[in-house]
């Protein structure tokens, strides 16, 4: 335990020390949060306005919601795992006395505490300048759920990174193409971090709510919105559940069959 405590220390200092990386993944973040503020405020300029089962306060709060919810599951260092990978040093971590996977689960871990900590000043910046009407919720149930909705998505992501960074095991040169694919494109449209997913049609919607992306963004924030309750409440967080076990089985198999590959390629 405590060489992960000094990992996480050390990833926490690494951060800050690359501060140009991290203050332009900050100023995107709040620039796509803006752009979404103003776009859904201008749609809904009528505050008795109801559209796609919004009002003007939900969407709002939505749009809000998202830049903590993205601080806490989108923000990650376990996407450099590909690099490990493909530059072979990889090597390095598997004869350390530590578990490859718990060691960027730290990272991670240490990337998301200080994402989340300028996330709530950027929040409260933009919050005092914006002035939008904002739903706080006060159920502890419905907050309970909404922590553990987050949990399952930060655990997704996490196994999905993975995954992508298995790629370089057998096509080392496709491996930052296979991210940006993913985590720019794919996750940006299916996570409902651009607009809320119930907005589109219902085929498309049980296509999308079928995949994992959904349960990123888009699930957490309705949960905390109080949209969805009872056994819908329920049946999501099961099958949030479901995705971070199939992700998990998938990984462990694709994980041993790469290291097959690494091992033979290195020897």
């Amino acid at each position: 335990m405590r060489k992960y405590f000094h990992i996480f220390k050390i990833s926490f200092e690494e951060e800050l020390a690359y501060k140009w990386n991290f203050i332009l993944w900050r100023f995107r973040n709040v620039l796509q949060i803006f752009l979404t503020y103003f776009l859904w405020s201008t749609v809904y300029s009528d505050p008795t306005r109801q559209i796609f089962g919004y009002d003007r306060t939900e969407i709002l709060t939505y749009v809000f919601g998202i830049m903590i919810v993205r601080a806490l599951v989108l923000s990650a260092k376990a996407m450099s795992v590909g690099n490990d990978v493909a530059s072979g040093d990889l090597s390095n971590y598997l004869v350390k006395p530590m578990n490859y996977f718990k060691y960027w689960m730290t990272r991670d871990i240490a990337s998301k505490a200080l994402n989340l900590i300028f996330a709530s000043v950027e929040f409260a910046v933009l919050f005092i300048i914006l002035k939008p009407p904002f739903f706080f919720q006060k159920d502890f149930g419905v907050i309970l759920a909404f922590l553990v909705s987050i949990i399952l998505a930060m655990l997704i992501y996490f196994l999905i990174l993975f995954l992508l960074g298995s790629i370089p095991f057998w096509v080392p040169e496709i491996g930052w193409g296979s991210h940006f694919l993913v985590t720019v494109v794919i996750v940006e449209a299916l996570s409902g971090s651009l607009f809320p997913i119930n907005i589109l049609p219902e085929v498309l919607q049980s296509i999308i709510l079928a995949t994992p992306f959904p349960y990123l963004i888009y699930f957490p924030v309705q949960v905390y919105l109080g949209n969805i309750t009872g056994w819908a409440l329920f049946g999501g967080l099961l099958i949030a559940i479901s995705w971070v076990g199939v992700l998990w089985t998938f990984l462990n198999v694709v994980w041993q069959k790469g290291l097959k590959v690494y091992q033979s390629f290195g020897g």
